[in-house]
């Protein structure tokens, strides 16, 4: 059975019994301690914490995951993945244990003719919590299964957390019988790998408190209602449906193998190593298929670090089976063919997907060439010093800088006789996350316990936005926040958190940075609003301080924004609209939004490209916004459900969670976008809209920044200006500036050529003489001095190796230059093939010069250059490097 039948079925089991069908949530997790959807019931998480209302009493979905923490590990074992499906059912309040497990038992062992996945009964075997009497009585009274097959496991395997106080309960697992030839029998308390769980069942009925690990937590009571989170893992059943060995095998990922032995010629199962690299290959370009389709971008940090890292290792692994070439095309179309039968959109967004991909593969191709001559400094470097360790922080400037994979790092420096400082390499990448998400998480909520805004969320509901239709209204106080804790009251000079039953405010999000104002109290209190958030789902958080008086939960408030502000927003977030479409009509529908931020007066808009956008389609795409613009288009808004929504072509965001009612915000018959923000009512309010210009900011990403309004009217007057000035210096007309510059240019290029050309010529001036007055030390010609200051390190290169060439080429000859420019000491040293063969080589030499002139330095055999951050020293490194020539011949 195929894996997108398998997942067919499921929905289809499920839907037939009451269940809502919701569709994989995006790989981008709505969750600002996740980086990525790691697992089925991250999307439900709201509804079991209670922050939000479940939109049915029982749903179903077949979620992507991705988990990337033993990422080391993938293809060393066939046990560990990068990217799963996670088949889950869900009730909340609804059924709990029996049905459940009467659920699970009709969908494994039902015939495949009745719907059913046709698994055999007596290879079923099933584990329970240790005190879970029920869930055993259910499987052995109402299920059939014979005591025997019934294992009692402890906290650590079969009781279930999210990891901090909450929902948590006893677990049941089904785990399959593989046979006697996967290991001993005795269930899966004796052997997992023979037998192999398929399908968890947890039952949520305790609240846990804080605590440490698995097991090391309090239960605090009963929940008010039980609720139902299941999870079968989608490749594992594909395992033993399909009658293959391990994940590897399924027909999802074999493909992927199988064109990788097609561009390498490598087999699978022919060695070890190899089938170590396959598997890495096709597990990493299936997860990097899948984030790119959901809105992922290579880069250096968050879940575009985790993107990039991937596919790095898989190109990697390609070259390492002898792979030459550009190998991604293929395996990404491989992916998109196998992957699209359940995924739709990754057929519809190919060209995307493959833009993307391909971009990295070039980028990480060229990262390999430049990556290697800083890794080849640093190891030369640190033998130079007698040391046999790679420093971490050396790794970690080749991996954040170049893009190396660790792994690459530790094999090319093995090469070398090095190790590599793997903890040093992990601190520092640990402590980059630890930024990263610790600078999410205090923009989203400031430094509060998420706690405090659940309870305000539990005690006083959401957060009602009335700010579509008005800028200032009545509300109420119902939470307040002191320094991030709870609190009743707040006095003069206090920075609160306030929350309000209805709000005119709107909360950052969707690109669209937030409103500000003023929050007024009967009291006569003041209440100055800087930001607002939206920590959890529906509460707007108002954050500021207290201007004047005291605040109190509970009193009446007034709340009112900075019109002006949200206007200039309002102008930006249009104008983002525009750019959009315009951009999609220029470019094709490659240039996706990947990211905005709509600001007063200005905005940025990233999109997909894997090449720069040229000035003239930059200047055609802004022509087609302010004829837009006068074409006084209405903008209108309108709810809607997803599905009319993708039916009438409006564009949704990557990464943005979308629920079934969407707001489409139409601009007349140019632009249609699933958005929540706010925007002006016509077009012909932007005034104008000017783009600065587009720049890179990640493989395959780029950059429009762009003024709207006054703004953009602003920055042409000062252009205006900055041309009249032009005008007047070259004297000539407007039309004229960029042909009268070009040739003002080109004479002074030539003037400085000519310039080059007689400093290069007298420098030369000196070789002849230089080499004529060589030193004879036991054989080798030693031309060594200070040459006059100010000499540049090309120039005295070019010198150096002229002297060289003067000296016959069966003597052994080493030329040592030293000059000062910039108050820097430099030195440039060059040996013959005659010098080498008797152990005279320029790289150690200079090594040696630069470490007396307070610096450092590096090079070939052949020739080398350094330098240092002492002038004086020079006269004392040239007795250095006589000294040295001396000992070693």
């Amino acid at each position: 059975m195929e894996s997108a039948e398998i997942r067919r079925r499921w929905l289809s089991f499920f839907e037939e019994r009451g269940h809502a069908v919701v569709p994989s949530a995006s790989l981008i997790a709505d969750d600002p301690t996740l980086l990525l959807v790691n697992a089925g019931m991250v999307p439900f998480k709201p509804y079991f914490l209670g922050e939000t209302k479940p939109p049915a009493p029982r749903a179903t979905s077949v979620q992507k995951c991705v988990r990337t923490p033993d990422i080391e590990e993938v293809g060393k074992t066939t046990r560990h993945g990068t990217f799963f499906q996670m088949c889950g059912n869900f009730s909340f309040g609804d059924y709990f244990k029996e049905g459940a497990i009467k659920y699970a038992w009709e969908l494994l062992t039902s015939s495949v003719a009745d719907g059913g996945y046709g698994l055999e009964p007596e290879k079923l075997w099933i584990t329970v919590y240790l005190d879970d009497d029920e869930a055993e009585q259910i499987w052995r009274e109402k299920i059939g299964v014979p005591s025997e097959r019934i294992q009692r496991l402890g906290k650590k395997d079969n009781f279930w957390s999210m990891g901090v106080p909450g929902p948590c309960g006893p677990c049941s697992e089904i785990n399959y019988d593989r046979g006697p030839e996967f290991g001993v029998e005795g269930g899966p308390a004796v052997n997992d790998e023979r037998y192999v769980e398929i399908w968890n069942l947890v039952f949520m009925q305790y609240e846990r408190g804080a605590g440490d690990g698995k097991e090391d937590f309090p239960i605090l009571g009963d929940l008010p209602s039980k609720n139902i989170d299941t999870g079968l893992g989608l490749e594992r059943l594909a395992m033993i449906l399909q009658g293959v060995q391990n994940m590897y095998e399924t027909d999802t990922l074999r493909v992927v193998m199988d064109k990788a032995t097609e561009l390498t010629g490598v087999r699978y199962g022919a060695a070890q190593g190899t089938d170590v690299s396959m598997r890495v290959v096709a597990d990493h370009i299936r997860t990097s298929v899948m984030l790119i389709g959901d809105g992922v971008t290579p880069g250096n940090e968050g879940r575009g670090y985790v993107l990039r890292r991937i596919m790095r290792r898989a190109i990697r692994n390609m070259r390492l089976m002898g792979a030459t070439g550009p190998v991604v095309q293929d395996l990404v179309d491989v992916v998109i063919n196998t992957m699209g039968q359940q995924y739709p959109e990754l057929v519809t967004d190919r060209k995307r997907i493959e833009t993307v991909a391909l971009a990295e593969e070039a980028a990480f191709l060229k990262a390999v060439k430049g990556g290697t001559n800083i890794l080849d400094t640093a190891v030369t470097e640190t033998k130079a010093t007698g040391g046999t360790v790679l420093s971490g922080d050396k790794a970690f400037l080749l991996h954040d800088t170049w893009g190396f994979p660790i792994d690459l790092t530790l094999e090319m420096a093995a090469e070398q006789g090095l190790t590599v400082d793997e903890p040093g390499f992990r601190r520092l990448m640990q402590e980059q996350r630890d930024r990263a998400k610790a600078d999410a998480k205090a923009k989203k909520t400031g430094h509060a316990d998420m706690s405090a805004y659940r309870e305000i969320a539990d005690s006083a509901g959401g957060t009602e936005f009335t700010g579509y239709a008005t800028n200032q209204g009545e509300s109420t106080i119902v939470g307040l926040l002191v320094n991030g804790v709870s609190a009743p009251a707040a006095s003069e000079g206090d920075e609160v958190e306030v929350v309000l039953d209805r709000t005119p405010f709107y909360a950052e999000g969707g690109g669209q940075l937030a409103d500000q104002g003023r929050i007024k109290l009967d009291s006569g209190a003041v209440i100055v609003v800087r930001d607002v958030q939206q920590p959890v789902p529906g509460v707007s958080v108002h954050k500021g301080s207290v201007q004047v008086g005291e605040v109190t939960v509970g009193a009446p408030a007034y709340a009112a924004i900075d019109v002006s502000r949200r206007r200039a927003i309002a102008r930006a977030h249009s104008a983002t609209h525009l750019t959009h479409q315009a951009l999609r009509d220029a470019l094709g529908p490659t240039a996706a939004q990947a990211g905005s931020e709509n600001s007063p007066g200005r905005f940025r808009f990233d999109f997909g490209s894997p090449n720069a956008v040229p000035g003239s389609v930059l200047t055609d795409v802004e022509q087609k916004i302010n004829d837009v613009l006068s074409r006084e288009l209405d903008v209108t808004a309108e709810i809607m459900s997803i599905d009319e929504a993708k039916k009438q072509g409006a564009i949704a965001e990557f990464g943005e969670k979308y629920g079934e009612r969407v707001r489409v915000v139409t601009i007349g018959d140019f632009s249609k976008e699933l958005c929540g923000g706010t925007h002006v009512g016509n077009t012909a309010q932007l005034g104008l809209v000017k783009l600065l210009g587009e720049s890179s900011i990640g493989s395959g990403v780029r950059r429009v920044e762009a003024l709207v309004g006054v703004d953009a009217y602003n920055f042409l007057a000062k252009e205006h200006t900055v041309v009249a000035q032009l005008q007047e210096l070259v004297k000539g007309r407007p039309e004229e500036l960029p042909e009268k510059i070009a040739s003002m240019l080109g004479k002074l290029k030539d003037a400085e050529k000519e310039i080059e050309k007689f400093r290069a010529e007298k420098v030369l001036q000196a070789a002849a003489g230089l080499a004529q007055n060589a030193q004879d030390i036991k054989g080798v010609a030693l031309v060594v001095g200070q040459v006059a200051d100010g000499i540049g390190a090309d120039d005295l290169r070019k010198l150096v190796l002229d002297v060289r060439g003067r000296i016959p080429g069966d003597r052994p000859a080493v030329v040592a230059l030293f000059t000062v420019a910039n108050d820097r000491p430099l030195t440039v040293i060059a040996t013959n093939e005659a010098a080498r063969e008797r152990g005279l080589k320029a790289g150690d030499l200079v090594r040696t010069a630069a470490k007396t002139l307070g610096g450092g330095g590096g090079g070939k055999p052949d020739v080398a250059q350094g330098g240092g951050q002492n002038p004086a020293a020079v006269p004392e490194a040239i007795s250095a490097v006589e000294r040295l020539v001396v000992e070693t011949v």
